[in-house]
Parts: C-alpha cells; structure tokens; sequence
C-alpha cells in the first residue's frame, strides 16, 4: 500500500496509480454534495441542461457539513454514508467524474463504473468530521443553497485525508480486509 499526494484536477494517469488500501492527500478544489443535490443534477442530466459544476476531472465529497463557527470557512465534515448516492454516480462518471468521497461500501453497478469510465472511490474517517475540516480551508455554496447543509459547495483543500477503498482494477479494501479474517 502506498501513499500518495494529489492535486485537482485528477487525470487518468493519477487514477491509474491509485491501489485499493492505498492513502491519499488531496490538494486543490472538491465539490459537496449529498442526495438531495444528486437528484438535481441527474434531473438536469436527463433533461439535457447544463450542470451548475464542473465535472471532468473533480472528486465528490458526500457531505452534509454543520455551520461554520466565526472565522472558519466550514463546521464539522465529516463524510455521510455513500450507497444513498449509488443510483447517481455511473452518470457523473461517464460525464468525468473521477472520484467521489463518503463511507461504507458501494454496489456492484459502481464498482463496474469505476472501471469502465478510470475512477475511484475514497472513503475519509467517519467521526473525525471536525479533524476532517482542518484541510478544509475555504467553502463557498455554489448551487442549490435551499438544500441547507446538502447544497453543493466548492471546497478548497490542503493535505484532505482519505484511503482508497475500490480502484479502477476492481480492488476492494472492504473485501481485502474481510478475507485476511476468513476462518479457512
């Protein structure tokens, strides 16, 4: 397992380096979103309008962060679980999306997007959304501001922690770890 050090935008040559259980820091800008926004983007999606994000290249963090305290560009963020936004990420892969951030396991249909379109799948520590927001250091809410806490904002980060959980391969952290406790 390696570690690596990113910077956004992410190109296939960065995603075909990153291994299952490998750890991550990331630089530059992410987008937030959680359900709420990922319907509004597929609805936009399928009825051919254009998305209020850029996509090609950019990382997803499923989050829902708490206010910001006075003098700090976001509150605590930590990530939300993925699979509630399993249905939307094959889409935003075909368009370019090259990663996207939460935790817990995801399907079958996006594990096979991950290949088939060079993406990955990060998850950072849920828990340690106030540590999390320490490589947060702007956030500006940039589409879908009704949604609260679940609108899209565009973060800027330094040194963001994360562990690749599924790569363009087809490994699997959560599989890998449960065969090294298998009773053979």
């Amino acid at each position: 397992m390696a570690e690596h050090r990113i910077t956004t935008p992410l190109s296939d040559d960065v995603i075909e380096t990153l291994r299952a259980g490998d750890t991550v820091y990331i630089t530059g800008y992410l987008y937030t979103g959680r359900d709420s926004a990922h319907k509004k983007l597929i609805d936009l999606i399928n009825e051919g309008k254009e998305l209020p994000i850029e996509v090609e290249g950019q990382l997803i963090y499923y989050v829902g962060p708490t206010p910001a305290r006075p003098g700090k560009p976001i509150g605590s963020a930590g990530p939300t679980t993925s699979y509630r936004m399993d249905s939307f990420a094959p889409t935003l892969h075909r368009l370019g999306i090259k990663g996207t951030i939460g935790k817990g396991a995801r399907n079958q249909e996006v594990k096979e997007s991950l290949k088939k379109y060079k993406a990955v799948y990060l998850a950072a520590v849920g828990g340690a959304g106030a540590l999390i927001s320490k490589s947060i250091e702007e956030a500006e809410v940039i589409a879908y501001p009704e949604l609260g806490p679940e609108a899209i904002r565009h973060v800027k980060v330094k040194e963001f922690p994360c562990i690749v959980i599924n790569d363009m391969y087809g490994g699997d952290l959560y599989q890998e770890g449960k065969k090294q406790y298998e009773i053979k």
